[in-house]
């Protein structure tokens, strides 16, 4: 009898404990438009460059010059298999655009592979990505990542002040290099990958316009690196910041207010929208349920089945199976926030790619990183906001 008048007691304390995570934060503010586009800018909101010149002042580097040349080399680089150790895997089959001429026998054994678990979009706009859609990354001889983790998108990564899952680079030529010799994924040593390269007669003729020193592994990390940069999507959200009010719908500014005022902005920052800062991933723990025997379970029970907050432990569990064990930087499940730019075309979500609807995963980081229901309305609203920042790779004139 008193153990279960101690176990009423500690569910009404837990209960009235939750309460202030439950319900949403309000928004006070009405704007005008112009106004929200200020609060915006003022968030370190800015619009992908449409002009040559205002892209180099961004991403022009004394180290890696970006010139025609090199970018076109980049390029082709960036589609060939030859930089992987099966002769199947190149950039672009991890990393789809439109242009890529993906090998329909690759295709299949990836969506085929056991553990690349996907949805009807891998078909439709996979190569609109940049991403290959797929819930592990899958490398040379049908590896798949061993810990499961889910490709990033590689559209405006360049951008970023991060790169990979961890953050364990910061420099966007030094994770090309890391992707070709992972034996995961392209599998090729920087001596292997110079000594097929130097194959070519176009590579031979190619390098030694762009690089004094000819084909070196630095210069083919190098050009595909400049290709890279220029990978940039503007979308409704940079015509909106750019001052054309009727370019995002009212429902998306409501959810651009939301995104701002509830707290969402503060890791989702600067022009990518994502990929500046390095957070905890979850910071809440709702999944502890009591049963009937006065047990617990650390099992996720999904979103519609009532819990209780303990928080006793730093450790917290994610809102999902995390299959593959990965716990981002030094295991202490900090992650790279990821880029929201074409979010739409980026699913299945989150490092090991659990969840492949949007909406779910707004709900998802409004729970467990916010501390709030958010409520249907507010769903569909940040999902239009979200939808606002899909793009299309800039084509600069100059280096066509």
């Amino acid at each position: 009898m008193l153990r279960l008048i101690l176990l009423g007691v500690l569910i009404i304390v837990i209960w009235i404990s939750s309460v202030p995570y439950l319900i949403p934060k309000k928004v006070k503010h009405s704007f005008s438009d112009a106004e929200l586009r200020e609060v915006a800018l003022s968030k370190g909101m800015r619009s992908i460059p449409k002009e040559y010149d205002a892209f180099l002042k961004l991403l022009d580097s004394p180290k890696n010059p970006i010139t025609k040349e090199k970018v076109a080399l980049g390029k082709a680089l960036f589609f060939d298999v030859n930089l992987s150790k099966d002769n199947r895997v190149s950039c672009a089959t991890c990393h789809m655009l439109s242009q890529n001429p993906h090998n329909k026998t690759q295709f299949l054994d990836d969506i085929t592979n056991p553990q690349s678990k996907t949805d009807c979009m891998v078909c439709h706009i996979k190569d609109q990505s940049g991403s290959d859609r797929l819930s592990t990354a899958i490398g040379v001889n049908g590896r798949t990542d061993p810990y499961h983790r889910n490709t990033l998108t590689i559209l405006n990564t360049a951008l970023a002040k991060y790169q990979m899952w961890d953050a364990s680079v910061k420099e966007s030529v030094k994770s090309v290099e890391l992707m070709i010799e992972d034996a995961n994924k392209m599998g090729l040593s920087a001596k292997e990958a110079e000594r097929k390269i130097a194959k070519s007669v176009y590579y031979k003729k190619e390098f030694q316009k762009v690089f004094t020193e000819g084909i070196t592994f630095e210069n083919i990390t190098l050009a595909i690196d400049a290709y890279q940069k220029t990978l940039l999507t503007r979308s409704d959200f940079d015509r909106f910041l750019d001052g054309n009010n009727s370019a995002i719908s009212e429902s998306a500014k409501r959810g651009l207010r939301n995104f701002i005022e509830l707290g969402c902005k503060g890791c989702h920052s600067g022009r990518t929208i994502g990929g500046e800062t390095i957070q905890h991933f979850p910071t809440r723990n709702y999944n502890y349920i009591i049963n009937v025997t006065g047990l617990f379970s650390t099992e996720y029970v999904g979103r519609d089945v009532a819990s209780f907050n303990f928080n006793f432990k730093e450790y917290h569990r994610f809102p999902f199976e995390n299959v593959g064990g990965f716990l981002g930087k030094k295991e202490e499940q900090r992650f790279r926030v990821p880029i929201l730019r074409n979010v739409t075309k980026t699913s299945p979500y989150f490092h090991n790619g659990a969840v492949f609807d949007l909406r779910e995963a707004v709900y998802i980081m409004g729970k467990y990183q916010l501390s709030m229901e958010l409520t249907e309305t507010q769903i569909d609203e940040i999902t239009d906001f979200l939808k606002s920042l899909e793009g299309d790779v800039v084509e600069y004139e100059e280096l066509k």
